[in-house]
C-alpha cells in the first residue's frame, strides 16, 4: 500500500455549485480501501495522528494543534522518506499563498513543540540547513475500523460526509461539509464546532445523521474553531454572519431552510433578515438574541467576565476541571463518556485564547431590533431547564419574531443526547414544520 499522501488545497470550479469557487483536497494517493475501510492513524514515538479524526494525540491524551500545524505534521509524517523543501511546504500545505521564511520556520517550531522535539534535539524533525526539513522518526500506520453508529429509528447509518473549504473576505479559509442527499438544509455554526469530531460524537452524531437522513445536511466550522482558520484578527459577529454567507455560497443552494442552535441562532436571525428570499424556514433551539453583556444583572455579567478570565488561562491544561464547568453546564445529565468527549471536544478544536475571544464576541451579541424584521416562518425551541442558555431567552425571541411557533422541551441539557425525554420531539418538530 502507498502511505504517502500527496495533500494540498487547490482552487477549483465546481460544476455542482454553479461555477463558484472553493477550496478542496486533491492529489491524495491513498488506498482508498483504508478512507473507506477505517481510520488511518499514524504512530511515532509517544504521538499519534488520527488524520480521520483529524485528531492529534500524545501520551494517548488530546492535544489542541491549529489546523495549520496539524496539516504541516501530516505532510511531513506522510512524506517521512524524503527531503521536503521550504517552496513545497509553501506549495502543498500552504496553498502556493505568499509567505515568508520566518513564517514557515515558525510553524515548524510549532510542529516541534506539538510532537515534543525542538530544534536542538531534533529528533523527529531534522533541518537540513539551505535544503528543507525532514521527518526522521519511525513510523507506523493502523487502520482501525470506526464503531458503527446508529441513526434515529434506523439502525446502522452509512451516511458520508465531505468536508470543503471556502475563503471569507479577509482570507480566512472556512471548513464546511455536505452529507445525506435530498432539499437543503443549512446549519449555522456555534462556539466550538469540530466537523469531523462532532460526526463522530456520541453529542452530536444523532442530530447530524437523522438531519441527513432526509436533507442534504451543510455545516460549517466557525473561524477560529476546528477546521477553519485559528490565526484571524476579526472574530466580530459582523465576521461569523460573512462567514455563513460565503458558505452558502460555495455550496450551490439558493434556496433553504436554515438551522440555528445556541450562539448559532442570532447568527441565522441576521442572516435570515438580509437574506429573505433565500431562506425558506428558520428553526432555532437553544439560542439568544442578547449576548451575556446585554443581559441580566451586573452580578451575572462580573460572573461572566470571571469565566472568561479562566478560559483564557485555564483551558488548555492537561487538568479537564475549567471544561468540565461547561461539560456540566450544556449536558448535565451526561454520561461519563460524553462528557468526557465534552472535554476533549473543546481542548480539540480551539486554543485557550480563541475559546476566550469567541466568548467575548458572542457575550456582546444584540439583534433585538432584527427580531421583529424576520419575515421568515420560524420555529423557535427551547428546554424549560438549560442551564446555559435561560428558558425565557428563548421563548423571548419568539414572542418578537412576527408569527414564531414556540415549543417548550423538556429536559435540562443544552445538547441534545440521543436518549434524552427532548429529543424524538425535537426531531418529530423540524420534520412536520419543514414539510409544510
Amino acid at each position: 500500500m502507498e502511505n504517502s499522501w500527496k495533500f494540498r488545497y487547490q482552487k477549483t470550479r465546481d460544476r455542482a455549485s454553479g461555477g463558484r469557487n472553493h477550496w478542496c483536497s486533491v492529489g491524495r494517493a491513498v488506498d482508498r480501501r483504508v478512507i473507506l475501510g477505517g481510520r488511518l492513524i499514524y504512530r511515532f514515538g509517544s504521538c499519534e495522528l488520527d488524520t480521520t479524526a483529524y485528531e492529534f494525540r500524545r501520551g494517548g491524551e488530546p492535544r489542541t494543534i491549529e489546523p495549520r500545524v496539524f496539516e504541516l505534521l501530516q505532510y511531513l509524517v506522510e512524506n517521512s522518506d524524503r527531503l521536503i523543501s521550504k517552496d513545497e511546504i509553501i506549495d502543498q500545505v500552504r496553498s502556493g499563498r505568499v509567505v515568508s521564511d520566518s513564517a514557515v520556520s515558525s510553524q515548524i517550531k510549532a510542529v516541534r513543540r506539538a510532537i515534543g522535539d525542538d530544534g536542538k534535539a531534533q529528533n523527529l524533525v531534522r533541518t537540513v540547513h539551505g535544503k528543507g526539513f525532514r521527518f526522521v522518526a519511525d513510523v507506523s500506520t493502523e487502520t482501525a475500523k470506526p464503531s458503527p453508529t446508529k441513526d434515529v429509528k434506523t439502525g446502522p447509518t452509512r451516511v458520508q460526509q465531505s468536508v470543503r473549504f471556502c475563503i471569507a473576505d479577509d482570507g480566512t479559509q472556512v471548513a464546511y461539509a455536505k452529507a445525506g442527499s435530498g432539499p437543503p438544509l443549512v446549519k449555522a455554526a456555534n462556539w466550538l464546532n469540530h466537523l469531523e469530531y462532532d460526526w463522530e460524537s456520541p453529542l452530536w452524531r444523532h442530530v447530524f445523521r437523522a438531519l441527513a437522513k432526509d436533507h442534504l445536511l451543510i455545516r460549517y466550522d466557525s473561524r477560529c474553531n476546528g477546521l477553519s482558520d485559528w490565526h484571524v484578527d476579526d472574530v466580530s459577529f459582523e465576521a461569523l454572519v460573512g462567514d455563513l454567507e460565503k458558505v452558502v455560497d460555495a455550496a450551490g443552494v439558493e434556496r433553504f431552510p436554515l438551522l440555528g442552535i445556541s450562539q448559532g441562532c442570532a447568527i441565522s436571525i441576521a442572516y435570515a433578515v438580509r437574506h429573505p428570499e433565500r431562506v425558506t424556514q428558520l428553526v432555532l433551539y437553544g439560542g439568544y438574541s442578547r449576548g451575556g453583556e446585554r443581559r441580566g444583572t451586573e452580578a451575572d455579567k462580573e460572573q461572566r467576565r470571571a469565566i472568561r478570565t479562566l478560559i483564557r488561562a485555564c483551558w488548555g491544561q492537561d487538568n479537564p476541571a475549567m471544561r468540565q464547568m461547561f461539560t456540566t453546564l450544556f449536558i448535565p445529565n451526561g454520561t461519563p463518556e460524553q462528557m468526557k468527549w465534552y472535554n476533549d471536544l473543546q481542548r480539540i478544536t480551539a486554543t485557550p485564547e480563541n475559546a476566550y475571544r469567541l466568548r467575548v464576541s458572542f457575550d456582546q451579541i444584540n439583534v433585538d431590533h432584527l427580531l421583529p424584521q424576520v419575515r421568515t416562518p420560524t420555529l423557535v425551541m427551547h428546554c424549560q431547564n438549560d442551564a446555559a442558555v435561560p428558558f425565557d431567552e428563548g421563548r423571548r425571541i419568539a414572542a418578537m419574531i412576527p408569527d414564531a411557533r414556540f415549543v417548550a422541551l423538556e429536559g435540562e441539557n443544552h445538547l441534545f443526547l440521543e436518549d434524552d425525554p427532548a429529543w424524538p420531539k425535537f426531531m418529530e418538530e423540524i420534520r412536520t414544520f419543514l414539510s409544510t
